[in-house]
């Protein structure tokens, strides 16, 4: 189980409160307006920013000061942060080692997950070689290889065009059923949150509230959500 217990995050003046479990095998959405903290959420999450007060607990585990590569969490954020001077499957690799002085058994590993993610062969090209769905896809092979329990995603397919993006999230489902992967995604979309979350959390006046199956928070909206949907 994760737990966020009586946390508080805090950027300049504005506060995010979070106190809730979250089930780690699972699939959540997080969903707000524009600004409630979605993102602050998972930088707190992921190691980036440290809480003002309260904890994160992991399988019993305090994780609040853990440093983010040793969370049991994989990242990825809007920008895919593939770097250009480098082959995809040096961008993928770093995933493992920062180094990227892999052994043929981690070298493996990456062209494995270029593999899943249907990039078999592209290994040696650079990202400007890609089309956009492609590099969504090596960045995604990236968060992959790290094989962490949970994976967190901050709307790193909102520049993708509506069919990419359904392409993209129907890939990601498929790779957290394949692995047993939990997954914690970020949008702003509902839509996306009703295709591959069965539930979500709401963030919006400075709460982040418990995980409510997706399908009833978005039928019966609260006023926050629903001011947000326009209903």
């Amino acid at each position: 189980m994760l737990e966020l217990k009586d946390l508080e995050l805090r950027v300049g003046t504005f506060a995010l409160r979070a106190s809730c479990d979250v089930d780690p095998a699972s699939r959540i959405a997080v969903i707000g307006p524009s600004g409630a903290g979605k993102s602050t959420l998972l930088m707190a999450l992921a190691g980036f920013l440290k809480p003002f007060v309260g904890n994160m607990i992991w399988q019993g585990v305090d994780i609040t000061k853990t440093d983010p590569s040793a969370r049991p969490f994989s990242v990825l954020f809007q920008d895919n942060n593939l770097f250009p001077h480098m082959s995809v499957a040096q961008n993928v690799g770093l995933g493992l080692r920062p180094s990227l002085r892999l052994s043929s058994e981690e070298a493996a590993k990456v062209d494995d997950a270029l593999t899943a993610v249907g990039l078999t062969g592209v290994g040696g090209r650079k990202p400007a070689e890609l089309s956009g769905g492609q590099q969504s896809r090596a960045a995604l092979a990236r968060v992959l290889v790290q094989s962490k329990p949970m994976i967190l995603l901050d709307e790193p397919f909102a520049a993708l065009g509506p069919a990419l993006k359904i392409e993209m999230l129907d890939l990601v489902s498929d790779l957290c059923a394949e692995t047993g992967a939990g997954l914690l995604m970020v949008s702003h979309d509902p839509e996306d949150a009703k295709r591959i979350c069965d539930s979500t959390i709401l963030v919006a006046d400075g709460i982040a509230h418990a995980p409510t199956a997706t399908d009833d928070l978005l039928s019966d909206p609260p006023e926050a959500l629903r001011a947000y949907l326009g209903k």
